[in-house]
C-alpha cells in the first residue's frame, strides 16, 4: 500500500495489519487441509481425520466475528476516508479474504464431505474384502481336503462330480471377488491423491490367492480327465497287448519248431530267412517293451485303487499272467538266436556276443558318467531320476541277455576237455584242434569274467548313483520346502512394510503407539530369523565335494538372506525415525517451540536440554528469549514510577500479560500440576518436564482464548522467566515448588486463594509449618522481584527476618497454621507487599472513576483514583502520583486515600468527614501518628552479606583462573561439546566449564547491581530536589500516607521505616489502630548528607565489581543517612 495513503489514512495500518494476519492464517489452514492425507481403507485414520476436520472448522467458525469485525472495520474506513485510492484497496482486500475465507471454508466442506464419502466406501468395502476373504478360506480348506486321485469308475465319477459342485461354487464365489475388487478399484480411483497402498495390496493379495486357488482347480480337472481316459484306455490297451502276444507266441513257436528241424540248420538259405523272421519278432517285442511297462505302471496304480476287491485279485492275476508271458516270449526269442547262430562256428558267436555285450557294458557306463555330476536344484535331480529310472529299466531288460550269455559260455567250457597242457614251442608250429580248442575256451571265459565284471560293476555304480540322487532330493526338497516357507513368511513381512506411511506423515500423538506396535512385530520378527537361520545351514551342507547347489538355488538363499537384511534395516531404520520424531516432536521434544522465534534468531538447545537463542545476524548467543529480551527493556519504561512496590507491580503486570499467566485460573493450573504428578515439591524438574507442564497449561488456554495464546511463545518465554528466576545458572533444574511459586504467583486467582494454595504447598499433612518450611516458600517467593532488581526495597533477599516476624506473631509458637499465616499476610509484610499491590494493579487497570485529576486534568481517571483527605474535591490520576506531580496548595505528605475501583456513595461520605477532621489536625497530630502500609521486617545488614559473598567468590575465581592459564571462555554455552584427548584436557575442560558458569552468575547478578544501582541514583535524584524545595518538612501527617514511596531502604537501627504503601483497595489508609512508631533524634545535618552523596557520585568510576559493590554499599548508606533526616523531627519543624 503507498505511503501516502497510510500517512492520509492512519487508522489504515492497524487494518492492513489484522488484514495480513488472517490472510496468513487462512493460507496456513488451507496448505494444512491440502497436505493431509489419510490411509484409504483405515476406518480409524479416516475418523481421526473427520475429527481433526471438525476441529478445523470449528476453528474456523470461531474466527468468523474476527471476519465480520475486518469487514465492519473496513466500511467503517471506506465511510471515513475520501480518499478514492484507499477506497479501491479497502474493497479489493476485503473481496480478496471474503473470497479466501469462502475458498478455504469450501475447501474444508469438500475434504468433509470426501471424508464420509471414503469412510462409506471403505467400510463397503472392507464389508466385501472380509466376504472375499471368507470364500478365500473356504477353497483353500477345500483344497487342503482333496485326496488322491483313485483310479476306479466309481471314484473318478465320485471325484469328478465334487469338482464340478466345487467349481460352481467358485463360479458363486468369483462374485464376492468381483465386488471386493470393484470396491477397491473404486476407492484407487476416487482417492489417489490419499494412501491408496493398504487398499492396492490387500486386493493384490486377494487376486493372487483366487488366481492359485482357480489354477489349483483347473489342474485337477485336467488330471481326473488324464486318469478317466487312462482307465476307459487300460483296458482297451491291455486287451489289444494280449491280443498280440498271444500272435506273438505263436510266431515265436512256430520259428522255435523251424529252428530244432533235423539238418535245418546246414541249410544256409533256409538259416538266413529263419533270421530275418526272427529279426522281425525282435523287433516287434522292441517295440512294445515301452506298452508293457506302461501297462504294468498304470496297473499298478488301478491295484492301488482297487486294493481288497474282487476287481483286484483279477486284474493282479491279468497282470501276472501278461508279466509271465512277456518273460517267457523274451526267453523264447534268445533260445532262437543261439540256435540259429549255432550254425557257425559256436566260440565265434559267443565271441562276438561277449564283444557286443562289452562294448554295450563300456557305454552304459559312459553314460552313467555322463548323469553326474548331482544337479543342485530339485527340477535338475528330479530330471536326473527319471533319467536314471529309465536307465535302469534297460538295465533290468538287458540282464537276461548277459545272463544267458555266460550261461552259453559256461555251457561251452564244460564241453571242452577238462585240462590240455600247455606247450610252448620255440618257434612257431601248427596247433592241435586240442590246443586251438584250449586257447578259445580261456579267451572266451576271459571275455565272460570281464562282462561279468563290468555288469556287477555298473549294477553296483548304477545303484549307488540312485542312492545320491535319493538324498540329493531329500535335502533339497528340505532346502526347498524351508526356503518357500522363509519366502512366504517374507512376502508378508514385505507387505506388512510396504503398508507403512511416511513418518512424516504421522500424527505426533501416534508416534508412540507407531513405535510400540513395531517393536511388537520386530519381536515377532524373532521366529522368521530363525527360519532364515535354518536355509542358510541346509545351503551350507552342500559343498563342492557333495553338491553344488545351482545358480538359481544360491540366487534364491542369497536374496532370501538380502530381503531379511533390508527388513531388519528397514525395521531398524523405522524405529529410529520414529524415535527421533518422538524426540524431535513428540510430547516431550521442544522441537515445536523452535516457531517461538523469527528469523535471524534460531532457537538452539544445550546438552542439559536448557534452551539458548542464536543471532545469526550479529553471530552471537544468549540466554534470554528475543521476544523476553524486548520485554526487559520496556519494563525500563516503568522505572520512573517512584514508589518501588508500585513499581515492582507493574512490572510483573506486564510480565504476567506477556505470558499470559492473567489468564490463568488456579484451578486449570492445579490441574496442569496434578496432570503432571507434580506433588513431590523437594523433587528437582528438568527443562522437558517444565515443558511438558507449561504446554498443558497452555493448550487449555490456546482453546479458552484462541486468539490471545501463541502456545509455542508463551511455553518459551514462560520457560525463559523461570529459568531468569529460579535457575540463573542454568543448570536445567528447579524444584517443584519454586515451579508451582513462580506460577501461581502470577495466574489470575484470588489473593487468598493463593496464600492458601502456597502454605498448602509447604505445610505438613497435619496442616502445619515450621520456620524451615517457611522459610522455602519465603525464599521461591522474593526470587520473583529479585529477578526484576527490586529486591532490596522488599527486605532483601535474606527471608530469616520475615520468617521470625511471622512467627513473632503468632507468639512464637513452633508451628503455624493456615488461619495465622493468612492473618499475617493481610497485614502486607514487606518481603510479600509486592503481591497484594500487582493484585491492585491489576483491578484498577480497567477502573474507570467519574472523577477529575487536578494536576493533569484528565477526565474520567483510569486506573488508580487517589484522593486527597486533607482538601475537599482533591483526586490525583496514577500517572501524576507516580511520578510525584502536586498541584498548587497541596503537599505531597498530605494524607490520601487510593481507589482501585469505582467509589460508592457511602465513601463519599466518609471521606468528606474525615476531610472535615483533617481540617482541624496540625502538621505535628500527623507526625506523632505515622502509620506504615506494610508490616516491617527488622534485618541486619542482609545485603552486605551477599555482596561480600559475591566479592568473596569472585575473587576467588579470578585466583583460580589466573593461576590456571585459561583464556576467557564464551557464554552462553559452547555449541559442541568438545572430546577430550587426555585427563590434562578434559580436566582443563571440566574447569573451564566450571568457569563459565560461574562466570555467568556473577554477570547476571552484576546486571542486578547494576539495575539497582540505577535505580538508586534516580531516587537520590528525586531525594536531591526535595532538599532543595524551601520547605523541607516532609513529615508523615496523620494515619495515612506521609509519601507513598515504597523504595524501602534497610536502617542500621532497629526502627522501622516510615514510608508506606499506600492504602488497599477500595479503603482509606486511616484508622485508629494504627501501628506507631516513635520520632527519631539524629545529630546528621543535611550538609553531612550532601556530602555523602556527592561522595557517592565520583567523577571517574571503575569498571570492576569491586568498585559497583563498593558504590552500591556508598549509596544504601547514604540513603539511610538521608531518610534519617528527613525523618526527624527538629527538620520536620
Amino acid at each position: 500500500m503507498p505511503s501516502s495513503v497510510l500517512l492520509e489514512v492512519p487508522a489504515l495500518a492497524d487494518f492492513n495489519k489484522a488484514w495480513a494476519e488472517l490472510t496468513d492464517w487462512l493460507s496456513r489452514l488451507d496448505r494444512e487441509i491440502k497436505s493431509q492425507r489419510v490411509i484409504v481403507g483405515d476406518l480409524d485414520d479416516i475418523n481421526d481425520m473427520i475429527i481433526k476436520q471438525k476441529a478445523i472448522l470449528q476453528d474456523l467458525e470461531q474466527r468468523r466475528p474476527q471476519l465480520d469485525e475486518l469487514i465492519t472495520a473496513a466500511q467503517n474506513l471506506k465511510n471515513k476516508t475520501s480518499n478514492q485510492e484507499a477506497r479501491t484497496i479497502i474493497t479489493d482486500r476485503i473481496e480478496k479474504i471474503q473470497s479466501q475465507w469462502d475458498e478455504v471454508h469450501g475447501h474444508l466442506q469438500n475434504r468433509r464431505q470426501q471424508l464420509h464419502e471414503m469412510l462409506k466406501d471403505s467400510t463397503q468395502w472392507l464389508e466385501a474384502k472380509q466376504e472375499a476373504d471368507q470364500v478365500l478360506e473356504r477353497a483353500k480348506a477345500k483344497l487342503e481336503s482333496w485326496k488322491e486321485i483313485s483310479y476306479t469308475v466309481e471314484a473318478l465319477k465320485k471325484q469328478n462330480t465334487e469338482l464340478k459342485q466345487f467349481s460352481k461354487e467358485i463360479r458363486q464365489w468369483q462374485i464376492n471377488v468381483d465386488v471386493a475388487n470393484d470396491m477397491a478399484l473404486k476407492l484407487l480411483r476416487d482417492y489417489s491423491a490419499d494412501d491408496t497402498r493398504k487398499v492396492e495390496l490387500m486386493t493384490d493379495n486377494i487376486n493372487a490367492t483366487w488366481a492359485a486357488i482357480n489354477k489349483r482347480v483347473c489342474e485337477r480337472e485336467a488330471a481326473l480327465e488324464s486318469a478317466l481316459r487312462m482307465l476307459q484306455q487300460f483296458y482297451l490297451d491291455l486287451e489289444k497287448f494280449l491280443a498280440w502276444l498271444t500272435e506273438a507266441e505263436t510266431t515265436a513257436n512256430v520259428l522255435q519248431d523251424a529252428t530244432h528241424k533235423e539238418k535245418i540248420l546246414e541249410d544256409a538259405k533256409m538259416v538266413r530267412e529263419l533270421m530275418k523272421q526272427w529279426q522281425e519278432l525282435q523287433a516287434e517285442i522292441d517295440t512294445h517293451t515301452d506298452i508293457f511297462h506302461n501297462l504294468d505302471e498304470n496297473g499298478q496304480k488301478i491295484l492301488r485303487s482297487l486294493e481288497g476287491s474282487e476287481d483286484a485279485a483279477l486284474l493282479q492275476r491279468r497282470l501276472d499272467n501278461m508279466n509271465l508271458r512277456w518273460s517267457e516270449l523274451r526267453k523264447k526269442s534268445l533260445n532262437i538266436r543261439s540256435h540259429l547262430e549255432a550254425s557257425t562256428d559256436q566260440w565265434k558267436r559267443l565271441h562276438l556276443s561277449l564283444q557286443e555285450l562289452l562294448a554295450w557294458l563300456q557305454l552304459k557306463e559312459d553314460e552313467l558318467k555322463q548323469q553326474a555330476p548331482i544337479g543342485g536344484d530339485l527340477p535338475t535331480v528330479q530330471k536326473q531320476n527319471d533319467i536314471h529310472r529309465t536307465f535302469k529299466r534297460e538295465l533290468k531288460t538287458k540282464e537276461p541277455v548277459i545272463r544267458s550269455a555266460l550261461e552259453t559260455v559256461r555251457i561251452f567250457s564244460a564241453e571242452q576237455p577238462a585240462e590240455v597242457l600247455e606247450k610252448v614251442y620255440p618257434e612257431p608250429r601248427e596247433l592241435s584242434p586240442e590246443e586251438r580248442a584250449h586257447n578259445v575256451t580261456k579267451i572266451l571265459q576271459r571275455q565272460a569274467d570281464e562282462v561279468r565284471t563290468e555288469w556287477d560293476k555298473l549294477n553296483l555304480q548304477s545303484a549307488d548313483w540312485q542312492k545320491k540322487i535319493d538324498d540329493a532330493l531329500e535335502r533339497l526338497q528340505s532346502l526347498q520346502e524351508a526356503m518357500d516357507e522363509l519366502d512366504l513368511k517374507l512376502r508378508q513381512a514385505e507387505v506388512f512394510k510396504g503398508s507403512w506411511q511416511p513418518v512424516g506423515d504421522l500424527l505426533i500423538d501416534s508416534l508412540q503407539d507407531h513405535l510400540e506396535k513395531l517393536k511388537v512385530y520386530r519381536a515377532e520378527l524373532v521366529p522368521l530369523k530363525e527360519k532364515v537361520h535354518q536355509v542358510n545351514d541346509l545351503a551350507h551342507r552342500f559343498g563342492p565335494s557333495d553338491i553344488q547347489l545351482s545358480q538359481y538355488n544360491l540366487s534364491c538363499v542369497e536374496d532370501l538372506n538380502t530381503r531379511w537384511k533390508v527388513l531388519q534395516v528397514a525395521i531398524d531404520e523405522r524405529i529410529r525415525q520414529l524415535h527421533e520424531a518422538h524426540r524431535d516432536f513428540g510430547p516431550t521434544s521442544q522441537h515445536f517451540l523452535t516457531t517461538s522465534v523469527q528469523g535471524p534468531w534460531e532457537r538452539a538447545i544445550s546438552p542439559n536440554k536448557v534452551p539458548y537463542y542464536i543471532n545469526h545476524e550479529t553471530q552471537t548467543t544468549c540466554w534470554d528469549h528475543p521476544k523476553m529480551t524486548e520485554l526487559y527493556q520496556s519494563l525500563a519504561d516503568l522505572n520512573n514510577v517512584r514508589f518501588s512496590a508500585y513499581r515492582t507491580a507493574m512490572k510483573l503486570r506486564r510480565l504476567q500479560k506477556a505470558l499470559c499467566l492473567d489468564l490463568l485460573s488456579l484451578s486449570a493450573a492445579c490441574d496442569a500440576l496434578d496432570q503432571h504428578n507434580l506433588k513431590q515439591n523437594d523433587q528437582p524438574m528438568d527443562i522437558l518436564q517444565i515443558i511438558n507442564c507449561l504446554t498443558t497449561i497452555y493448550d487449555r488456554l490456546e482453546q479458552e482464548h484462541n486468539n490471545l495464546v501463541n502456545v509455542p511463545l508463551c511455553v518459551d518465554m514462560c520457560l525463559n522467566w523461570l529459568l531468569n528466576v529460579y535457575d540463573t545458572g542454568r543448570t536445567g533444574r528447579i524444584r517443584v515448588l519454586s515451579f508451582k511459586t513462580g506460577v501461581v504467583s502470577l495466574c489470575k486467582a484470588h489473593l487468598e486463594d493463593k496464600y492458601r494454595y502456597l502454605f498448602k504447598q509447604v505445610a505438613s499433612s497435619t496442616g502445619f509449618c515450621d520456620q524451615r518450611r517457611l522459610g522455602l516458600l519465603l525464599h521461591d517467593s522474593i526470587q520473583i522481584p529479585r529477578q526484576l532488581g527490586e529486591v532490596a526495597s522488599f527486605g532483601g533477599s535474606n527471608i530469616e527476618p520475615s520468617v521470625r516476624s511471622c512467627f513473632q506473631f503468632a507468639n512464637n509458637k513452633p508451628e503455624i497454621e493456615a488461619a495465622l499465616f493468612l492473618d499475617w499476610m493481610r497485614l502486607e509484610p514487606q518481603s510479600m507487599v509486592w503481591l497484594p499491590v500487582l493484585h491492585r494493579v491489576a483491578a484498577a487497570e480497567t477502573a474507570k472513576h467519574q472523577a477529575k485529576c487536578n494536576i493533569c486534568k484528565e477526565c474520567p481517571i483510569i486506573g488508580f483514583r487517589y484522593r486527597s483527605l486533607k482538601h475537599f474535591n482533591y483526586d490525583i490520576c496514577q500517572s501524576c502520583f507516580f511520578s510525584g506531580r502536586v498541584a498548587k496548595g497541596h503537599k505531597m505528605h498530605y494524607p490520601m486515600v487510593e481507589y482501585c475501583t469505582p467509589t460508592t456513595s457511602g465513601e463519599d461520605v466518609r471521606d468528606f468527614a474525615k476531610v472535615l477532621k483533617n481540617k482541624f489536625r496540625t502538621k505535628r497530630y500527623f507526625a506523632k501518628h505515622p502509620r506504615m502500609g506494610y508490616l516491617p521486617v527488622q534485618t541486619v545488614l542482609e545485603g552486605d552479606n551477599m555482596e561480600t559473598n559475591l566479592q568473596a567468590e569472585y575473587d576467588r575465581l579470578k585466583q583460580q583462573h589466573d593461576h590456571k592459564g585459561l583464556s576467557p571462555l564464551p557464554s552462553p554455552p559452547e555449541m559442541m561439546p568438545v572430546s577430550p584427548q587426555s585427563p590434562r584436557d578434559a580436566e582443563l575442560i571440566a574447569e573451564a566449564k566450571l568457569l563459565r558458569q560461574h562466570k555467568g552468575r556473577l554477570e547476571a547478578r552484576m546486571q542486578i547491581l547494576e539495575d539497582h544501582n540505577k535505580q538508586l541514583e534516580s531516587q537520590l535524584h528525586r531525594l536531591r530536589q526535595l532538599l532543595e524545595q524551601p520547605q523541607a518538612d516532609a513529615k508523615v501527617n496523620g494515619t495515612t500516607l506521609s509519601s507513598p514511596s515504597t523504595s524501602l531502604q534497610r536502617s542500621d537501627s532497629s526502627q522501622p521505616m516510615l514510608l508506606r504503601v499506600v492504602g488497599s483497595q477500595t479503603s482509606e489508609t486511616m484508622g485508629e489502630d494504627e501501628l506507631l512508631s516513635p520520632p527519631q533524634d539524629t545529630s546528621t545535618g543535611l550538609e553531612e548528607v550532601m556530602e555523602q552523596l556527592n561522595n557517592s557520585f565520583p567523577s571517574s568510576r571503575g569498571h570492576n565489581v569491586g568498585s559497583l559493590f563498593h558504590m552500591a554499599g556508598d549509596l544504601g548508606r547514604a540513603m539511610e543517612t538521608l531518610v534519617t533526616v528527613m525523618t526527624d523531627d527538629k527538620v520536620l519543624e
